[in-house]
């Protein structure tokens, strides 16, 4: 893909991108995946992509089928259009977890996904990346009245770049809780938007842990279109050595979206005073019975903590190891199952375990 086919990082929405990341990994050289299918221990559909492709042979599509997919408007979705993965459930439908592994082997990537939910119904779906090259996916979220979603999103590819726009529609009193985990090398942007109905509730957080010279952002927007929405971002950034975390939240509240709570959380942490952590809070509020919040904090780990864990025999690394996995563990305790919670609290270990 040519550079003059992707994003300014002049426009403000793409200012901390790093555009030449993705596009020295469109360009890495193949490389070889083994037989791990990095699937947990869950029932419920397991669809397999390699390279964008899905192999038949190590998946069980359960409720999910192929389909031919567009319509997304933006600088990289756009190029996620075609064949992919559709989910759809009817009104009052539940339906077992359903697990997608996206493998990538060098190059480039596009695949596109939806997710439409009939009113009442109620679905999770956990997504795992993995490898190494430029994984590009754009998903279409359409959820029903008090229909809802659990997503859960670990971002796990050794090389490369990850980039994923979430297009998200909630009716009246539909629910969605996303987490993202961004705990591998791969570079990485996540790039959604919401609109919330009324009475809806929207939940997106999760931890962008960084080392070496490695980026990783998210820019996330919850529009709240409809009176008496809730909606709570809660984002962690860990940086270590000379890489760069960014997090960019922001809320939107129409004219009569009256009664609309929205709170936003972002705080960042420095392991070295060499990494970078940015952070961007915003608020647009044009009604005037709301309830909207924000705060934002970046800072080092205590050092009077350390202290004290040390004065009692634990291992500087340990208890450096111990307090940066507290300060990620609320944005990873959102997610309610319990078999995803641990797993991606043991993606977070095992890469303070590489760090530290």
């Amino acid at each position: 893909m040519s550079l003059l086919e992707l994003p300014s990082t002049r426009a403000e929405a793409w200012r901390w991108a790093d555009l030449g990341a993705l596009s020295a990994a469109a360009a890495l050289a193949p490389v070889a995946y083994g037989q791990a299918d990095h699937f947990l221990d869950l029932p419920g559909a397991r669809l397999l992509f390699v390279d964008g492709v899905l192999d038949a042979g190590r998946s069980e599509l359960g409720p999910v089928v192929l389909a031919d997919l567009s319509g997304h408007d933006h600088p990289l979705g756009r190029h996620a259009q075609g064949r992919g993965w559709s989910l759809r459930l009817a009104k009052d439908a539940a339906a077992d977890p359903v697990q997608i592994v996206h493998v990538a082997t060098g190059a480039e990537n596009h695949l596109p996904a939806e997710i439409v939910l009939g009113g009442d119904a109620t679905a999770q779906v956990i997504e795992t990346f993995v490898g190494a090259g430029w994984s590009n996916r754009a998903t279409m979220i359409r959820i029903g009245a008090a229909a809802r979603l659990q997503r859960s999103v670990r971002l796990l590819q050794g090389a490369g770049f990850v980039s994923l726009r979430e297009d998200v529609e909630l009716g009246a009193g539909a629910s969605l809780v996303a987490v993202f985990l961004g705990a591998g090398a791969a570079g990485s942007r996540i790039d959604g938007g919401v609109r919330v109905g009324q009475g809806g509730y929207a939940e997106l957080g999760g931890a962008l842990l960084t080392s070496g010279t490695q980026r990783q952002e998210c820019a996330a927007r919850v529009h709240h279109a409809e009176p008496d929405g809730q909606s709570h971002q809660l984002w962690r950034a860990v940086a270590a050595d000379r890489s760069v975390a960014s997090l960019a939240a922001a809320v939107e509240v129409a004219r009569h979206a009256q009664k609309t709570d929205g709170e936003q959380s972002l705080r960042g942490l420095l392991l070295q005073r060499t990494a970078t952590v940015n952070l961007k809070p915003e608020l647009e509020i044009f009604a005037d019975d709301v309830k909207c919040a924000h705060g934002a904090t970046v800072g080092e780990l205590d050092r009077r903590a350390l202290f004290y864990m040390e004065s009692r025999g634990i291992p500087r690394p340990r208890a450096q190891a111990l307090l940066t996995r507290a300060f990620v563990g609320d944005a990873l305790d959102r997610i309610a199952d319990e078999t995803v919670r641990d797993a991606f609290a043991a993606d977070a270990d095992a890469w303070l375990a590489a760090l530290l």
